[in-house]
């Protein structure tokens, strides 16, 4: 192949690599809210070892099950006797002296065995509970695995709803601190005039100073909060992100009283699935004590070809092998352990029981759970309202005492004070669409919706 060609074939190779590196791993995301939870499912690191957990516990379940089915195993022994044993005779078997002995050398100096070996478990209880404890297992893993997505899900909405949070609170911040400079920049003229007081100017700057405080750390919350939500995407954090979602529309979406009314179904519960399974493995591990009381039966049947020579020529084809077979059954009976298998059995049924009323506990948690979950959302709604409401009044009364301080009838400390509670108010404001989101997202995990589940 001319080299031209073969530069060509690898400029267009490195080509494609980079471009199809580019498509697989995006140098940087643009996401809404449902994106980033579809995104985070799938590359959340607690969500990739969820599903290894899952797989893990299918292997272990073939593992569990592959133990009463046939296996075979081989062997090969090769000897080689480099100093032979000697054992002594009587001489006069071979016309010797009586009284006397001669060294006899028996067997040869090399010998090779190939053995192939099949066993079967014919019956063992300890077996069927274990096959029943590997399904067990398994439903433990897939609920696990969905309690982790669940998780992942609400941690996503709070760290997305997180960001949207602080963006709005730098706008603002924003916006009040170029409201508030116009201000000072007027005041300051009105001064410099003879017009105004120093105080005015000076209450004017103090504000203004805050304001930039306040702001310089909302930008570095963003930061925080934007580096958690990759986090929680499973994004390195070099990665830009932008946000398509607005936190006010957002909220919107997130107001469902309806919610509130759903009844909770316990068995669909995720934290019941959990403590359920639990129960089952103490109740299993019970039935496997008990199981170790009865008798276990297994056979083999055995095959192997022998040969022997004084020189190793085993790979000859006129060498002589001698074939042999043997089969069995073994049968092991327990018969007395001193009251070792009966403790054993007492102490599995206590944890049984202390199982049991775990479970009982983890309903009952469950719903308190869910009625505090449902306070709290609707308190939510409660609060958001109230806030848009305050957050107009306050607006109000801070132009309107705006509009007294640029007259003159308002002090500066009449301004501040109404500036100082429409900041409170937007902060409560922010907050408040932000427990919507986030109550809304705690509310959903109780009742296991989405319900997640595992494709196996």
């Amino acid at each position: 192949m001319p080299l031209k060609i073969k530069i060509t074939l690898l400029l267009f190779g490195l080509a494609f690599a980079k471009a199809y590196s580019q498509e697989t791993t995006p140098s940087s995301y643009s996401l809404s809210l449902e994106q980033a939870i579809e995104h985070g499912l799938e590359n959340n690191y607690q969500s990739i070892n969820a599903k290894r957990d899952v797989a893990k516990a299918l292997k272990q379940k073939w593992e569990t099950t592959a133990t009463g089915l046939p296996q075979i195993n081989g062997a090969i022994d090769y000897q080689n006797q480099l100093k032979q044993p000697v054992t002594p005779l009587p001489a006069e078997l071979a016309g010797g002296t009586p009284g006397t002995f001669i060294p006899v050398v028996f067997g040869p100096r090399q010998n090779m065995t190939l053995t192939a070996t099949l066993t079967q478990l014919i019956f063992d209880g300890s077996y069927i509970v274990a096959l029943e404890a590997s399904k067990t297992f398994l439903d433990f893993s897939e609920n696990a695995n969905n309690k982790t997505k669940l998780e992942v899900r609400k941690g996503i909405i709070n760290a997305y709803g997180g960001v949207l949070l602080t963006e709005e609170n730098i706008d603002i911040i924003t916006k009040n601190r170029n409201t508030l400079e116009k201000n000072l920049n007027e005041t300051t003229k009105i001064f410099e005039n003879g017009l105004a007081e120093e105080e005015d100017v000076e209450q004017l700057q103090i504000t203004l100073s805050q304001l930039d405080n306040q702001l310089n750390s909302a930008k570095r919350q963003r930061e925080i909060a934007l580096d958690m939500l990759k986090l929680a995407l499973g994004i390195e954090l070099s990665t830009p992100v932008t946000l398509t979602d607005d936190l006010e529309a957002l909220t919107m979406r997130n107001i469902d009283p309806s919610v509130t009314e759903e009844s909770l179904e316990m068995d669909k519960s995720v934290d019941y699935q959990i403590a359920y399974n639990y129960t089952q493995q103490r109740r299993l591990e019970h039935k496997l004590e008990l199981a170790k009381g009865l008798p276990t039966v297994s056979g083999f049947i055995n095959y192997g070809t022998q040969s022997f020579d004084s020189d190793f020529s085993f790979f000859n084809s006129n060498q002589p092998w001698y074939q042999q077979s043997v089969a069995g059954v073994s049968i092991n009976v327990p018969i007395f352990s001193s009251f070792g298998r009966k403790a054993a059995q007492d102490r599995t049924k206590i944890a049984w029981d202390q199982a049991e009323t775990d479970l009982q506990r983890t309903m009952e948690e469950i719903r308190l759970n869910y009625a505090t979950a449902v306070n709290n959302y609707q308190t939510a709604i409660d609060n958001y309202t109230t806030s848009k409401d305050n957050l107009a009044l306050a607006e109000r009364i801070e132009n309107k005492n705006t509009i007294k301080f640029r007259e003159g009838i308002a002090t500066s400390f009449d301004l501040r004070q109404a500036q100082t509670q429409l900041y409170s108010t937007q902060a409560e404001y922010l907050n408040s669409m932000y427990q919507v989101i986030t109550e809304k997202a705690n509310l959903e995990t109780i009742l296991n919706v989405p319900n997640y589940t595992t494709k196996n």
